[in-house]
């Protein structure tokens, strides 16, 4: 692989992490502080860093925030809490408690800000009904390796919850919320960010029940329990939630836009397919190969170099044992399609640092990959059926490792053709 162009798409992908750090992007959005008691929670892999800018902004403040172990940020007031993500644990659900006692009894004249980023929907963990933990575990776990898209995914994790869609603002009822959030969904709706703690939500109990029988998930008989019943969840218009405004402050556009500058400044073309795109990750990684391929084909030697850009979040139908999330499978499966197109590289990193459940953003890959791979005893193939991709990046030498990013807006895919 071309160490130049390789060192180019890293940067193309830093800057569109550094343009939704929250300590860059959150300040404008924030009001000055208000007059009387203000509670700040949050939830997420980049509520931490938004409390710690709050504090840079407001001063020491009252609260306290859940984020994912390792992305703790040092505040002076707000008291930060680590726990498991993407799989909620022992941790989260104690700290859930906790954060909903601070918003009961709250009056009309106080005022909540509470921070909410991707992860939350694993960070806030209170079953409804008689859910244990372990079982809430099992759900979440199949549901990961389902296939399934994250807007189906939130509509069941919301009606088997006690505090999505909409519940964790009516704790806080009759008080005024602003909640800012930072998007990590396609189409940046409020309603699926953090499976929308303080939005509300049309979806009903069956609606949950259906998508579990498409997705062929089996769950246990407490779950059959709650979703034969009308959910908590609450409708967009209800009362407790007239007081809160849902305001969305940085999402994957914006980072899309910040990556389009860069490489337009260095001297290339850059075409955006979209900021939004979901479905299977090898499945579209085939089809921006063709794509990539295609306008290599109509380029000539006078052509500026031409970048592929895209955001989204893809899914994994989880298929043998090894560990892959989809940034990683899709560029392995990209690999593949192009087949050592001389010329191409590419990147594909989820932007919060962590891709599916390693410690690892994600992978770059170029004309070199397979043949590099295959010369060392590796079979790229087999590790795509086997969801390994993390593994066959790591034993190449490939993988990129960020470590917590503190912020989170999906996945940043670029495709450099020369």
């Amino acid at each position: 692989m071309s160490q130049q162009a390789q060192v180019f798409l890293r940067q193309l992908f830093q800057r569109a992490v550094e343009v939704a750090d929250p300590m860059k992007s959150l300040a404008a959005h924030l009001p000055e502080k208000p007059e009387g008691r203000v509670v700040v929670i949050g939830a997420g892999k980049a509520s931490a860093r938004m409390a710690e800018a709050v504090e840079f902004a407001w001063g020491p403040c009252e609260g306290l925030v859940i984020t994912r172990y390792g992305y703790a940020r040092p505040c002076e007031g707000i008291e930060i809490i680590e726990a498991a993500h993407p799989v909620p644990d022992e941790a989260g659900r104690d700290a859930t408690r906790r954060l909903l006692e601070y918003l009961q009894g709250l009056g009309e004249n106080d005022q909540v800000l509470a921070l909410i980023s991707g992860g939350a929907s694993s960070l806030l963990i209170a079953p409804a009904g008689n859910i244990t933990l372990a079982e809430k575990q099992g759900v979440n776990q199949k549901l990961l390796s389902s296939g399934a898209p994250i807007g189906q995914m939130n509509v069941v994790r919301k009606h088997l919850s006690n505090v999505k869609g909409g519940q964790l603002a009516a704790v806080a009822y009759p008080a005024k919320m602003l909640a800012l959030l930072l998007s990590d969904v396609p189409g940046d709706d409020p309603a699926e960010i953090g499976s929308g703690p303080t939005v509300g939500d049309l979806s009903a109990a069956n609606d949950a029940k259906a998508i579990l029988e498409r997705w062929k998930i089996d769950v246990p008989a407490s779950v059959k329990d709650v979703l034969a019943k009308p959910s908590g969840v609450l409708r967009p218009d209800a009362p407790e939630l007239s007081k809160v405004t849902n305001k969305i402050f940085a999402a994957p556009s914006q980072s899309l836009e910040a990556a389009r500058q860069l490489a337009t400044e260095n001297g290339c073309e850059v075409e955006i397919l979209g900021d939004a795109l979901e479905g299977e990750a090898r499945e579209v990684a085939e089809a921006q190969a063709a794509l990539a391929l295609k306008r290599k084909a109509e380029r000539t030697s006078a052509d500026k170099p031409l970048v592929l850009m895209s955001g989204g979040e893809l899914t994994v139908t989880r298929r043998g044992s090894g560990i892959g999330g989809p940034n990683a499978e899709y560029a392995l499966a990209l690999a593949l399609a192009l087949d050592g197109a001389e010329g191409v590289h590419a990147i594909a990193c989820d932007t919060d640092g962590v891709d599916g459940a390693a410690e690892v953003a994600g992978a770059v890959i170029g004309p070199n990959t397979l043949s590099k791979a295959r010369a060392a005893g590796h079979s790229p193939e087999k590790a795509l059926a086997e969801n390994d991709a993390h593994g066959f990046f790591d034993r190449i030498g490939d993988q990129v490792v960020t470590g917590p990013t503190l912020t989170n807006v999906n996945d940043f895919r670029a495709i450099l053709i020369q």
